[in-house]
């Protein structure tokens, strides 16, 4: 919103809040973080490519990568938005599992598990599984008031463990060939994979939601100050409903995603998942304090995790070094959040108290219009 607050005719001049001094500098804040996190993977890639030119820079393998990330970053949009309003989704890898493994089931037993038609009821079950394990954990964080670490953390469990009871614990491979060449290793044109188009559409909605609607208004102001929002007459537990709930809807949609890709449940190959999107998420800028963070950021962070998984495989290194790494990188992302807001707090007034007053006055003038 770019909005001004209305002051009174009679209040001086110097009493109209001035947000260019907070914004230029958040402004250049956001500009040099990007541009260190570029840095940051622009050395792994150059790393990698010295010690393995002939195998890490080439077509076949970059696109991995990017298939690789497109999973991640449709979890990391959810997962930007509950970060920014100062929660957390230990769930996000069980939804994608157990979302994955009705969705499996359900093509199974709908045309026989093959064509569009049964893809597109899994496509369907798979966002209403994510759907309902969000709004659980909404409801509990946002009504119940229990901790969104303790609430996730639980539903952790739950998604997972119902998946392994469902299928046994062996993984479920009922997907639709025409799903799998397509979505999962079809090409848009050239060597641009459709599941790469899908993701960024998925970034762009995101984008668009968070820093362009009254939706992404709402949930920098309850990141920054819940109480602050609920007296500016925000409705806090049901737009937190919302955001669990978006986490969830965009996990489901990754697990079928996950189908398409991996032709499989992978079961037990998103003990990780989790990690790597938070860790993502935070790397590319998103303050775990809430209040502050951005999509394109957390797309880039995603690449680190990714990159450095595939480097070490190609290097000989084992991959569960990456681990170590990400774990390293995450701790000292955010070291450099708390300086960034110690800095941003001893540098003037936050650009928040701005945008709750801009709320504030657009609720008072739409009231005094009806």
């Amino acid at each position: 919103m770019t909005g001004q607050a209305t002051v009174p005719p009679s209040a001086p001049a110097e009493t109209v809040p001035s947000e260019e001094e907070p914004t230029g500098r958040l402004a250049r804040l956001a500009r040099l973080q990007a541009l260190q996190i570029i840095i940051v993977l622009a050395v792994i890639v150059v790393i990698f490519a010295i010690l393995k030119h002939s195998s890490f820079l080439t077509v076949f393998n970059i696109r991995g990568i990017v298939q690789n990330t497109a999973i991640l970053a449709v979890l990391g949009v959810g997962m930007t938005f509950v970060i920014i309003t100062g929660g957390i989704d230990l769930s996000v890898g069980s939804v994608l599992i157990f979302s994955g493994v009705v969705a499996d089931k359900a093509m199974a037993a709908v045309g026989g598990g093959q064509g569009w038609g049964s893809a597109l009821i899994g496509v369907l079950v798979a966002i209403g599984c994510g759907l309902g394990w969000g709004l659980l954990n909404g409801v509990l964080v946002a009504r119940a008031k229990v901790p969104p670490l303790i609430v996730t953390l639980g539903t952790l469990g739950m998604a997972l463990g119902l998946a392994e009871v469902i299928t046994g614990g062996v993984d479920l491979r009922d997907i639709p060939t025409v799903m799998v060449n397509s979505v999962g290793f079809g090409n848009i044109f050239w060597q641009v994979p459709i599941l790469a188009i899908i993701a960024a559409v998925v970034i762009v909605i995101g984008i668009v939601a968070l820093h362009r609607t009254r939706f992404g208004l709402h949930t920098y102001a309850i990141g920054s100050n819940p109480e602050a929002g609920r007296r500016s007459g925000l409705n806090v537990p049901s737009h937190l409903i919302k955001i669990y709930a978006l986490s969830g809807l965009l996990a489901g949609f990754a697990g079928w995603l996950n189908l398409a890709f991996f032709q499989s449940t992978t079961i037990g190959g998103q003990s990780t998942t989790n990690l790597s999107v938070i860790a993502g998420t935070v790397i590319g800028g998103t303050s775990l304090f809430g209040g502050y963070g951005s999509i394109l950021g957390t797309t880039i962070g995603l690449f680190i995790p990714t990159t450095l998984q595939n480097g070490f495989v190609i290097i000989g290194v084992q991959p569960f070094w990456q681990q170590v790494v990400v774990g390293a990188v995450l701790i000292a992302a955010v070291y450099v959040d708390q300086q960034r807001r110690a800095a941003a707090q001893r540098g003037g007034k936050p650009k928040m108290s701005t945008w709750l007053s801009q709320l504030t006055t657009s609720r008072q003038t739409a009231s005094a219009r009806e």
